[in-house]
């Protein structure tokens, strides 16, 4: 289906669509875990065309702009696509949102509808925002329509044909709120036409089939959720397995067995570290022993992908003979077994993780992208991919670096504009087209482009040395899986620092196996035997920076840093100023002169010393 993708390319979602969902009328388009709810193409075309016709009843057209608040659930598609086949411009919102943060963004979209779950009816209403109608997909609130009394409304010989063939290439599909590290969130603004470029673009690097299995549960409010669970299933006709409950995604695999599939990269790591854990509480000795033996093997292929260079016939041997008795087997119980190609993005991965799933037979390629470029602006296939870097550029879109290494980017994958903003959208895309990503990126003679950092978050230390501190947290942290974030502070200083905070989901399964009664952040970061792994794992990622780039001292806050918090956004980027004036104090223990108790340095977990 992807061979040829330039060749009768539809113009829009909603003739992708409509061409989609008359492929294979009788095949299952979308399911839950379990196949607990399944929806045909069938049935979710008919679905459509009703709800597309309720919408019409209640004077939503071309130009108009509907939010949604709910969780991943099947419910959703028809929906969202019942919008976008009036011509609405339809979009999500983090369900973490508070009133306060509703009001801005309903204001800045200037939505008259909003779709929920049910529990979000009281804090849409607190907004203030003078919403005309709000419907509850999961029952029945005062003063709120169902799905049902929506699709009630609609008139049986509503013209839907009519209807999506209105809608032109260059209408506002989606909005896309980036979380950003300061302000208010912008609404970028993505065309049915940008939409299609980047789906074609990314089939023609990475192949996609109609019926390929993926999974929903990262937020739909996220361009990564909508451009993988959302675009490329009405345009290619994936099938989707919506999983409501993120934290439940590792259990939900072997379910629904992917053939494509892609993650966050703490994701990545917390199935890194998951698969380390249960090797190493193997009860039975001869299999512990047989994975053992396994993963060293699979340690020799990582290290060569890491070391870009092709394994010797002994260790591809060795390795295929672990393949055979161990590596297979693992990968089925992960639910990977049938999983052509994988990808991570939204934020740098540590290339030993890559490396790891490389060693395993899980090639995972990186990519690089902004909400500002409808998702994925480079890629390559895992075969072609080299570990660290994150691909070449998709077809159309042209480059260059700015006398200040800043990565500029042009062509049709660039976003309309952000909304109800020119003066910002100016900022973004200069005169001639080029959008500004913010990030200091490098090409190499073959074309793959490696990110080294956001251009305002470089470390420049008291010497005038320029670092990336997102290179040296990725380092660290792949050491010390514990840790779930961490800022490195240095700017300005002569050496640099940490803050580390413990993953609120690991905190806990740690605190059981110790047989520890409170796992409570405060608790746990002054416990010696956790503060002590910490240590060693920081340790261990300092043999592998540089030593301007070694973290000396460090402190394990007794908090956790939750998305959409002070310190992270909801795309789990550090808020790295607010950080800053937030731990202002414990910042300053850090360098001082006599160090309180809990600073610590990465050397078995001793207090540092003058």
């Amino acid at each position: 289906m992807t061979e040829n993708p330039t060749i009768d390319r539809p113009t829009t979602l909603c003739e992708a669509f409509v061409r989609t969902a008359a492929i294979d009328p009788e095949a299952i388009a979308l399911r839950t875990p379990g196949n607990v709810q399944t929806l045909t193409w069938r049935d979710y075309a008919d679905r459509v065309r009703k709800v597309a016709a309720g919408f019409a009843a209640l004077g939503i057209g071309r130009g108009d702009t509907v939010a949604l608040m709910m969780a991943n659930r099947i419910e959703f598609y028809p929906l969202e696509i019942g919008a976008q086949m009036v011509g609405a411009t339809s979009f999500s919102v983090y369900n973490t949102l508070a009133a306060d943060q509703l009001r801005y963004v309903f204001s800045n979209a200037g939505n008259r509808v909003v779709v929920c779950e049910a529990q979000y009816v009281d804090v849409i209403r607190a907004s203030g925002v003078a919403i005309e109608h709000i419907v509850v997909v999961d029952g029945s609130v005062e003063g709120t329509n169902t799905v049902e009394e929506l699709i009630a409304r609609g008139d049986a010989n509503y013209d839907f044909d009519a209807g999506w063939h209105a809608v032109r290439s260059d209408d506002v599909a989606t909005l896309i709120y980036t979380s950003g590290t300061t302000g208010n969130p912008k609404g970028v603004e993505s065309t049915h036409a940008n939409l299609i470029e980047e789906a074609y673009a990314f089939a023609s690097v990475l192949d996609i089939e109609f019926g390929d299995r993926i999974t929903s549960f990262m937020p739909t409010a996220h361009i990564a959720d909508r451009f993988t669970a959302l675009y490329l299933h009405e345009i290619f006709g994936t099938q989707i397995t919506s999983v409501s409950d993120s934290r439940q995604i590792a259990a939900a695999l072997p379910d629904l067995r992917p053939t494509i599939w892609g993650a966050v990269p703490r994701v990545w790591e917390k199935l890194k570290a998951a698969i380390e854990f249960g090797i190493a509480n193997e009860p039975d000795p001869a299999k512990k022993q047989g994975l053992q033996w396994a993963m060293s093997v699979a340690a020799k292929r990582s290290a060569a992908a890491l070391a870009g260079e092709p394994m010797s016939d002994e260790v591809a041997a060795e390795w295929a003979k672990a393949d055979e008795l161990v590596l297979s087997k693992l990968r089925a119980k992960l639910g990977f077994d049938q999983l052509r190609w994988a990808m991570s993005g939204a934020a740098p991965i540590p290339p030993e993780t890559l490396g790891f799933f490389e060693g395993i037979g899980i090639a995972i390629a990186e990519i690089w992208g902004m909400s500002e470029l409808s998702c994925v602006a480079s890629a390559s296939h895992p075969r072609d991919s080299k570990l660290g870097t994150v691909g070449r550029l998709l077809p159309g879109m042209e480059s260059k670096i700015a006398s200040d290494g800043e990565f500029l980017v042009r062509g049709p994958l660039v976003m309309k504009g952000y909304r109800g903003d020119p003066a910002k959208t100016a900022e973004a895309v200069d005169a001639d087209g080029w959008l500004h990503t913010g990030d200091i990126i490098t090409v190499d003679e073959d074309g793959y482009l490696r990110v080294v950092d956001r251009k305002k978050e470089l470390i420049i230390n008291a010497s005038g040395k320029n670092m990336s501190p997102a290179n040296i947290e990725n380092t660290i942290k792949a050491a010390a899986p514990l840790i779930g974030a961490m800022a490195v502070i240095g700017d300005g200083r002569a050496y640099n620092t940490a803050l580390v905070v413990l993953d609120a989901e690991t905190a806990p399964v740690y605190a059981a196996q110790r047989g520890l009664h409170d796992a409570s952040a405060a608790a746990l970061a002054v416990d010696p035997e956790l503060v002590a792994a910490i240590a060693d794992g920081v340790a261990a990622g300092n043999e592998k920076l540089a030593r301007v780039e070694q973290i000396k001292r460090f402190t394990v806050l007794p908090t956790f840093w939750e998305a959409g918090g002070e310190e992270i956004t909801l795309t789990m980027k550090l808020r790295r100023k607010p950080i800053s004036t937030k731990y202002s104090a414990e910042i300053d223990a850090l360098y001082a002169d006599r160090p309180d108790a809990w600073i610590h340095e990465p050397s078995n977990g001793k207090v540092a010393a003058r």
